[in-house]
């Protein structure tokens, strides 16, 4: 495992869904976060049933990490269809609710590797 403490970010280009729910084809790390601290979240997949609580409690703090100039930015290596799919399903369903927050797709699983952070044998981060 490599330490990225002290170092720049990896940066990268991806599909990602909005916080207001527009699915783009090309979100740049650099490029949506100039000017700000970025808590960048890593989870496994959508839909599964232990990231949902916690990804709902990040929401509910979004205001807080904004009054600290901190965009928060999820990445996961589901397809940015999945994320929408799962955004537009509510709670009581099984989904997240619409996040104000951007869910990165790392279906290539680059950006978990760039950050050092996919399980070694698995088929996701």
């Amino acid at each position: 495992m490599s330490v990225l403490v002290g170092r720049k970010a990896p940066d990268f280009t991806a599909p990602a869904v909005l916080g207001c729910g527009t699915i783009v084809d090309d979100y740049s790390l650099t490029q949506r976060t100039r000017g700000k601290y970025v808590a960048l979240v890593f989870y496994p997949l959508d839909f599964t049933f232990v990231c949902p609580t916690e990804l709902v409690a990040l929401d509910h703090r979004v205001e807080a990490f904004k009054e600290r100039a901190v965009e928060v930015v999820a990445v996961s290596v589901d397809s940015q269809f999945t994320h929408a799919a799962w955004r537009n399903t509510p709670i009581d369903k099984g989904g997240i609710g619409p996040v104000q927050y951007t869910l990165v797709a790392d279906v290539s699983h680059a950006i978990v590797r760039d950050y050092d952070v996919e399980v070694e044998g698995s088929a996701v981060a």
